[in-house]
């Protein structure tokens, strides 16, 4: 029988060749990016994870890690040449830090600046990751947590988040200017526009709003401000979401979240919560004493 009248149900070697080699090169529904894997193992963000793995500190399966590589559950990974456990941890901590302004959010400084991780409690057996960043003149509300999924979560654009920051700024404006920055601008690196604005009050040339914004872009409270000719004098974050900063957390203070508060960021990041160890004594005075702690004395003048 000559070839064209072959069977239409049998398979040429060819055909089954290609067939073989495409399922080796398509990922099993059960492989995971390996940043996704570290994050959720709690060493950090997705893009702190990225860099480790830039940086050749990942192996997996005996050889350096790449961006791109897949893993699947019986992937061996190591980190700075220690095995990974695997298994999400179950328990997870939060915390919201007022930072002050003369602090990065980087975890080491080049230049040798205050970071927003020299204050805070450490933790066993992990580390904290914060969840977005303030610049170095900005101040206010930030979140860490012991979770990289939960932090990857609330940071990606598609939580949808509102950010609420306590605003002065310098120069002249009027409803149109604010009409403007509801409406929207388009900046250096695309369009931009607050969702709210609220008048604060003020003196002269120096006025307070309370703005609304639904990113988290570089300066873009600054940057939207500068569009309109005016200067940003003073930039805090009062809110995150469904958080606020407690009246008794001063600046440079911290404060652990209990269950109902980490629940809040569980639903605001649409994850399954998980749940929150109970402090040990020392850890709770530990707490409680630098919340009472008095603030830093001002040095004295010379003479």
């Amino acid at each position: 029988m000559s070839n064209k009248h072959k069977s239409k149900g049998k398979k040429s070697e060819l055909d089954v060749k290609k067939e073989s080699k495409k399922a080796e090169s398509s990922p099993s529904p059960k492989d995971e990016k390996l940043q996704k894997v570290l994050a959720r193992a709690g060493l950090g963000s997705r893009r702190e994870m990225e860099k480790w793995i830039s940086d050749g500190r990942v192996k997996l399966d005996g050889r350096i890690a790449e961006l791109g590589d897949r893993v699947c559950d019986s992937a061996a990974i190591e980190v700075d040449g220690q095995a990974l456990s695997r298994a999400p941890a179950e328990a997870v901590r939060c915390l919201l830090y007022h930072k002050p302004t003369g602090e990065v959010c980087t975890r080491k400084d080049p230049e040798g600046r205050r970071t927003v991780f020299e204050r805070l409690p450490k933790v066993k057996g992990g580390r904290w990751i914060s969840i977005g960043r303030l610049d170095y003149n900005t101040s206010g509300l930030l979140l860490f947590t012991t979770d990289g999924e939960l932090a990857n979560a609330l940071m990606h654009p598609s939580a949808v988040i509102e950010r609420e920051y306590m605003v002065r700024v310098m120069g002249e404006w009027d409803t149109d200017t604010l009409q403007r920055l509801i409406h929207g601008v388009e900046l250096d690196d695309g369009f931009a526009r607050f969702t709210d604005i609220q008048d604060g009050g003020g003196d002269g040339i120096n006025h307070w709003f309370y703005v609304v914004l639904m990113e988290g872009r570089n300066r873009e409270v600054r940057r939207l401000w500068e569009s309109q000719g005016l200067t940003v004098s003073r930039l805090k974050r009062v809110r995150y979401g469904e958080v606020f900063i407690p009246s008794k957390v001063k600046q440079g203070k911290w404060m652990e979240l209990d269950q109902k508060d980490v629940d809040v960021l569980y639903a605001m990041a649409s994850l399954p919560p998980k749940s929150v160890p109970n402090l040990s004594v020392d850890e709770r005075k530990n707490m409680d004493r630098q919340l009472k702690k008095a603030k830093a004395k001002k040095p004295k003048k010379a003479h």
